[in-house]
């Protein structure tokens, strides 16, 4: 099985509502599936398709509103897989995730166009692209499928991007880099309730940009009122700021970055821990 028959209208509503925090709810939560044998938090990474499956389906049980299905770490310094590889890895957990929950919501983590289309035939509802469309194929998978996406910005390569990175302004330059490219979007077609904006925090980034990005976060709304995605689950920044070198001994920190995301108004957190997450949005949400 895989994508499921129901109409365009339809579709777009569905994956818009899960992009798109209601003024109800706090941020949704995107839960993390690395199908990879290096990405930087070891936990995180699941060997077979039965284990990506049963921790899918335990992270949408938990309160996951997406999630992520990824083949190819882009930690910093990591080294790209080939295409056939990725396809190995993510496709059949796509398939059997849609299978198991035909209307859950499911992201493609890549920068290859030819994964992404794969990923989508497969049933996947949104691509997640860490290079934030360089690829103008991935542009034309998009379009076509009237999926949901989310740009991110990246300085560099996975391999290079953290070789001293430096900005002028690093809010305004990453801001009006990817409201130009999802403007490009609109312009062809592709509804504005679809995207996604990540200001790629650790992707050529120093940690006093980090900052700023996270303070800043509403440039990246643009008067489309576009949905903004973070993705800071255990990343070095947690680590830097609490001296919790080691990414298992991080979530007490990426508690925090949640915390202040409800608070902001961020639509939707990238976590590896979704029951954490979850329980504390609910007591937040109790309290306001």
């Amino acid at each position: 099985m895989g994508r499921t028959f129901e109409s365009l209208d339809l579709r777009r509503d569905r994956i818009s509502r899960g992009l798109h925090r209601s003024d109800e709810d706090s941020c949704h939560l995107m839960g993390v599936i690395n199908v990879t044998p290096d990405s930087f938090h070891a936990q995180s990474r699941m060997q077979t398709v039965e284990d990506a499956v049963t921790e899918g389906l335990k992270m949408w049980n938990e309160g996951a509103t997406w999630l992520d299905v990824g083949g190819e770490s882009t930690r910093p310094g990591a080294q790209t897989v080939t295409i056939e590889e990725e396809l190995r890895r993510v496709i059949p957990v796509i398939r059997e995730l849609r299978r198991a929950n035909p209307h859950g919501l499911i992201s493609i983590d890549t920068r290859h166009a030819v994964v992404a289309s794969a990923s989508i035939e497969a049933g996947a509802d949104l691509v997640n692209d860490v290079s934030g469309l360089r690829d103008p194929a991935m542009i034309d998978v998009v379009l076509e499928a009237q999926c949901g996406v989310c740009i991110m910005h990246m300085q560099g390569t996975p391999e290079t991007m953290q070789d001293s990175p430096k900005y002028m302004d690093c809010a305004k330059e990453v801001s009006e880099q990817l409201l130009e490219t999802a403007r490009g979007l609109v312009a062809a077609g592709l509804p504005a309730e679809l995207i996604a904006l990540d200001p790629g925090i650790g992707f050529g980034k120093a940690l006093h940009d980090n900052l700023e990005l996270l303070q800043r976060h509403e440039m990246l709304r643009g008067i489309e009122g576009f949905a903004i995605l973070w993705g800071v689950s255990r990343k070095s920044m947690i680590g830097a700021i609490t001296g919790q070198s080691q990414p298992e001994h991080r979530l007490n920190g990426t508690l925090g970055v949640a915390a202040y995301a409800h608070q902001e108004g961020i639509d939707i957190l990238r976590v590896h821990d979704v029951e954490a997450h979850a329980d504390m949005l609910k007591v937040l949400q109790v309290l306001d």
